[in-house]
């Protein structure tokens, strides 16, 4: 399902990361306005994860108290034991991938986290503060010492950092290398004397003095290449055990790697693959992860050092091959899966549906991205991987998913519906609200594809693998006809992010398939309409409402191919691209037509060798119903347009976001009130704006959005006609794309991100 082009992995410790507080007047907290959806009006809708999510933290002083962090920007929060999730501010505290929050041991309102710099936040997440001269770019964790809050430590590209102040200051480490993926203080050692344990993608080391000076301990591990480490110590019992695990190999008949365990401190290390634990030495199917299993995340708990928690990728999809979520109660010495998903094998799912497994009839098993355990309770803990989050409270007899969960049973012959989260991360490209059923809305999303709600949006459907369109990563956008209840034709397309940075600066691969699809029931099933179009990804399709209604005209946009023309309801189609773009560019990305007959084409930024290159860029027009194309912007450059709106009331009037390219001051909201002779840039509050939307009952209100590097917030309105704008403030999402407005209420409106899903707020700035 999900369509990510990269998959990072992190590794979890095992005692829950804690925080203490600071000291000092400088790190109080700041006043800052309540930014929270609550206090704002806004709130997230659609459906819940779908994306990859990071770094999942539980507080050991209330567990039900837990972080995580997502790969769109975004941070979470959630204080009801994670059913329900939410979006803490942008302006407060921005996603860190590579860095697990940290929860103060006794203190429940302090947590640590880090998104470049370390902050502090004593209302359980809802505000942040920097912490003044703290470590950059902590990786792995920030760590607390369970027994003595204020001693801390973390670990950057520069080595290892310790503070004993609870952050005031903080001093360099010696003796460490590698990229550090977590650490553990021995709560069996003398609390003057620390021993804490850092592991590092370069092997285990061991400080005997808090923190100060470090010695290697890799003595009997099969090599240095960490990548996963667990550590856990009980003052009570006096036990201390620790966990590592390497990359797994076959050796003949034999089994490499792997999990290892030590209970001297380091000093010496055994094998702790034992029984019940998968150790295949082949892959099981063609559909394996890897010849071997591979353990990519670890935790254990302080409260028992002996349970230890490993999830592996798999060697085939069936169980006993499945990646899963293995539990060991001795140390290692024997393994219980404990975690199945996929109805089509037994065991029998031990997890509450949820939409992906449902609407796909099967499991798509993942890797791991971050394991987190209750320091006070081994039986609970919180997975997360590039679509999923689960939980468990009970030692893994059972799981919940985090990311979503069924909506109240209605009708038992309607389809099922589900309700979010708040676990939003996954991005949106338009929102819909049905012409001929206002209660009709539908999301056009990335990695899920598409999703629609029979009641307003309160709750939604996803579609399953036999009614969907072929190419489910993404759709683009939607065309309805008027006269036809439930006919809709869709854009769909195996590539994301157009016109975003992953496609335009090339990080990502452009050359996906995708197509068009029609659905007569509402979005319900889809069947591809797609004769004469090339295979390739379709990012917009518009219906010409003026052509006979069983037979109308639409035109489609096929990235890198063009505009194509259909005059027989979609069936066959023609390419229709005659003076668009060039040779080198074809690469329109969104097509409109407005209520005189008049086609807009836009064609986004392409980079040769590394250079923005301006051919064939911009914004085209057709007054022949796409016979031939004209370029609008003749006199005025832009090396990266995103999106374009025409005024209806006044199609003289026309509107492009803009972004800025090296060397190139380009970016910002232009307008054009002489059809596009001449261009005026009317707002630039970033380098990237996406586009401008026309509130329709409200003359002279200008909705600006920013997306990718929006400094100071990705919404902003203007009520003067362009003249001044201010920030939308309260939309706790930064990546704003479109903003579309419900036709029943002027006081809403809903707007669409760039990975932080749907968002339905006010329609004003206050």
């Amino acid at each position: 399902m999900c369509n990510r082009m990269s998959i990072g992995i992190v590794f979890a410790s095992c005692v829950m990361i804690s925080s203490a507080l600071l000291w000092t007047q400088a790190s109080k907290a700041a006043e800052v306005p309540n930014n929270s959806p609550a206090a704002s009006g806004w709130q997230s809708i659609g459906m819940s994860g779908g994306g990859a999510m990071f770094t999942p933290a539980i507080s050991p002083a209330n567990p039900k108290l837990r972080m995580l962090n997502c790969d769109m920007s975004a941070a979470y929060v959630s204080r009801d034991g994670g059913a329900n999730w939410q979006m803490i501010h942008w302006s407060q505290l921005h996603t860190n991938t590579r860095c697990k929050p940290a929860f103060h041991p006794t203190d429940q309102n302090v947590i640590f986290a880090s998104d470049g710099v370390i902050k502090i936040s004593r209302d359980q997440g809802e505000h942040w503060t920097a912490i003044p001269n703290s470590p950059r770019g902590a990786m792995g964790e920030i760590a607390i010492d369970q027994g003595q809050p204020n001693r801390m430590i973390c670990g950057t590209q520069e080595g290892v950092w310790v503070s004993n102040d609870g952050g005031t200051t903080w001093t360099k480490g010696t003796g460490t290398s590698g990229r550090y993926l977590s650490f553990h203080f021995d709560q069996t050692s003398p609390a003057q004397a620390r021993i804490v344990f850092a592991a590092t993608d370069a092997g285990i080391f061991r400080s005997d003095d808090g923190g100060k000076t470090w010695a290697p301990k890799s003595t009997g591990l099969p090599g240095k290449n960490l990548i996963a480490f667990a550590g856990a110590s009980n003052a009570t019992s006096k036990q201390v055990v620790l966990y590592a695990s390497l990359p797994t190999k076959a050796q003949g008949d034999k089994l490499a790697g792997g999990i290892f365990r030590s209970t001297d401190r380091g000093e010496s290390w055994e094998s702790a693959m034992g029984e019940g634990i998968n150790r295949d030495l082949k892959a099981a199917d063609e559909w394996s992860m890897g010849q071997t299993a591979q353990y990519t995340c670890m935790a254990a708990a302080n409260a028992n050092p002996n349970i230890v928690w490993a999830f592996n990728t798999n060697t085939g999809v069936q169980p006993p091959h499945n990646a899963t979520i293995y539990r060991s109660e001795d140390a290692g010495k024997s393994w219980k899966p404990t975690f199945y998903a996929d109805p089509r094998y037994k065991p029998a799912p031990n997890i509450d549906d949820f939409y992906s497994v449902v609407g796909n009839k099967q499991f798509l098993q993942e890797p791991c991205l971050g394991m987190a355990v209750a320091a006070s309770d081994p039986n609970q803990l919180m997975t997360t991987d590039n679509s999923y989050c689960f939980m468990t409270d009970n030692g893994g007899t059972s799981w919940k998913p985090a990311h979503t969960r069924k909506a109240s049973a209605g009708d038992a012959n309607a389809p099922i519906a589900w309700e979010g989260t708040g676990l939003v991360v996954t991005s949106t490209w338009n929102y819909y609200i049905d012409p001929n059923d206002s209660n009709r809305h539908y999301i056009c999303y990335t990695d899920i594809g598409f999703a629609r709600s029979l009641d307003a949006g309160k709750t939604w459907i996803w579609w399953d693998v036999d009614t969907r369109a072929p190419w489910h990563n993404t759709t683009f956008a939607l065309a309805f006809d008027p006269l036809v209840p439930g006919k809709i034709w869709g854009a769909f397309s195996n590539v994301h992010d157009i016109p975003n940075g992953n496609i335009v600066l090339g990080r990502h691969n452009a050359n996906g398939p995708g197509g068009v699809c029609v659905s007569t029931d509402y979005g319900a099933s889809w069947k591809v309409s797609n004769q004469g179009l090339p295979e390739k990804a379709c990012t917009s399709v518009v219906m010409d409402p003026t052509s006979p209604a069983g037979n109308r005209t639409l035109y489609c946009s096929i990235f890198a191919q063009g505009v194509f023309k259909s005059t027989d309801d979609g069936k066959n189609w023609t390419k229709a691209s005659s003076g668009l773009g060039s040779q080198t560019n074809m690469r329109v990305h969104r097509i409109e037509r407005t209520p005189d007959g008049t086609l807009y084409a836009m064609i986004t930024g392409l980079r040769v060798n590394g250079t923005f290159s301006p051919d064939g860029v911009g914004l085209y027009r057709s007054k022949d119903a796409a016979q031939s194309w004209q370029k609008v912007n003749t006199t005025q450059q832009w090396l990266w347009p995103k999106d374009f709106t025409v005024d209806d009331a006044n199609p003289n009037t026309i509107y492009v976001g803009a972004c800025d390219t090296p060397g190139k001051d380009q970016g910002g909201l232009w307008r054009s009130t002489d059809a596009g002779a001449t261009w005026t840039r009317i707002g630039k509050e970033g380098p990237e704006t996406f586009g401008a939307y026309l509130n329709p009952k409200k003359p002279g209100w200008i909705y600006m959005t920013l997306c990718e590097g929006a400094p100071n917030g990705g919404l902003w309105l203007s009520k003067d006609n362009g003249k001044t704008f201010a920030p939308m403030a309260g939309l706790p999402f930064r990546n704003a794309q479109r903003v579309t407005f419900d036709p029943k209420d002027d006081s809403i409106v809903y707007v669409t991100t760039f990975g932080g899903s749907v968002w339905r707020g006010p329609s004003d700035t206050h």
